[in-house]
């Protein structure tokens, strides 16, 4: 029996010539990421298990994003701990304040992360570099801290799920409405522990920040990883940015699959997911009476140029509706500065919207947007668990940038159609 992407990658990052579904396997590792609040467990860890040296400084990445700037003392402290480790062990990739982005836009961002690696993070949407053709998935910060130190990490080789994409998007629908639509069908534990592989003709009409969305949340499906074939507007994306020779895997005619999804990306519409788990989505049209009181549009799941491109579309000209707070958060310090230059910003303040240096605070409900009691919110960010943004009597809602910068007119949960 052939192999899956996946496991073509695992198979040659542990040295062997084939790997099947539930193996163990310990694999050598490309790169290895940890941010402000993981990033400060790894490095307790690696100090207690007396390592005194890193296997790769070129390989090992540490991005202050979650609270940074930092929102408080704790905050504070755990970038100083992360700042001392980069400096001690001279960590090439390592992102503060003013150079810093969202870890998940960030890489790809740099060409950081190409096509074959096998990657680990102390960060569950570490599966979004799977957009680019990489084996990509998260960990916790003890794995983290071996990863650091041996370059190494054990794997259960996961069996995958094949995801079919036909046909091409409709305006106003995007990688976002793919994925929330996906997991509405699949449920949150709908893929647990296998690979998402996406493949067909309908995954050329995807642009890569669609990908990248539609990996990011893979994770939401309970899914090890989510992958996407190497094609042309792939090579186009990584020759651009990263020096690294990379390495292209295909799956094998007769890889074998648990189940085979269809999507027709034609017939998609914005899709929503209400509170409290992604699986729970709705076409947009039947959200219309929600009102809500928050906006956010950025995170590592919508906070690419592309993004803001979409939310200018809509705002500009235009004024937020009164009561409603909507705050813009630009993935990266590159995407801030495009959006700058292309006149963004000065549309979004004008049309009555906060924009925030690159953070993921909101996301998490660390800080620059949390809920009170019985608030509700739109959001572009991947999770809406129970007290997600903040007060656990508060309601996040899951959608697009364009869905949610519609509601952000309307005051009401709004297709960008009718906007």
């Amino acid at each position: 029996m052939g192999m899956t992407m996946t496991q073509k990658i695992l198979a040659a990052h542990a040295g062997l010539p084939e790997v099947k579904a539930g193996q163990l396997i310990n694999a050598s590792l490309d790169i290895v990421l940890g941010n402000d609040i993981t990033t400060p467990v790894a490095i307790n860890e690696f100090e207690k298990a007396g390592f005194d040296s890193v296997y790769d400084r070129t390989r090992i990445n540490i991005v202050l994003d979650h609270f940074a700037p930092n929102k408080d003392i704790k905050a504070a402290e755990q970038s100083k701990q992360c700042r001392e480790f980069a400096y001690k062990y001279d960590i090439e990739n390592f992102y503060d304040v003013g150079e810093m982005g969202v870890e998940h836009a960030l890489l790809p961002e740099k060409g950081i992360v190409t096509a074959g690696d096998c990657i680990i993070g102390a960060d569950s949407h570490t599966c979004t570099y799977g957009a680019v053709g990489a084996f990509s998935t998260g960990v916790g910060s003890t794995d983290m801290a071996a990863g650091m130190a041996t370059g190494k990490c054990w794997f259960k080789v996961p069996s995958a799920i094949k995801i079919v994409l036909k046909g091409k998007l409709k305006k106003w629908v995007s990688g976002k409405d793919v994925i929330l639509d996906i997991i509405g069908k699949i449920g949150v534990d709908g893929a647990l522990y296998q690979s998402m592989e996406f493949c067909g003709e309908g995954v050329s009409s995807l642009g890569m920040d669609d990908r990248l969305t539609i990996c990011n949340m893979a994770i939401e499906a309970g899914a090890k990883n989510g992958i996407f074939p190497v094609d042309d507007i792939t090579r186009e994306y990584l020759d651009a940015r990263t020096q690294r020779e990379y390495k292209v895997y295909e799956a094998d005619e007769d890889a074998e699959y648990t189940q085979t999804i269809e999507i027709n990306l034609s017939e998609l519409e914005p899709t929503v997911s209400y509170p409290h788990l992604p699986e729970n989505t709705h076409p947009v049209s039947e959200a219309s009476d929600i009102k809500i009181d928050q906006v956010v549009i950025g995170s590592c799941t919508n906070g690419r140029i592309s993004d803001m491109e979409t939310a200018y579309e809509i705002l500009k000209g235009k004024k937020v509706k009164k009561g409603v707070r909507v705050i813009i958060i630009p993935a990266t310090m590159a995407i801030y500065k495009e959006c700058i230059t292309r006149g963004y910003m000065e549309a979004f303040v004008d049309a009555g919207c906060v924009v925030s240096t690159p953070t993921c605070g909101p996301c998490l409900g660390g800080y620059m947007g949390i809920l009170a009691s019985g608030e509700k919110c739109i959001s572009t960010t991947n999770r809406n668990f129970v007290g997600r943004m903040g007060h656990t009597s508060s309601e996040v809602y899951l959608a697009s940038p364009a869905v949610a910068a519609a509601s952000a007119l309307t005051g009401y949960i709004s297709n960008p159609k009718e906007v």
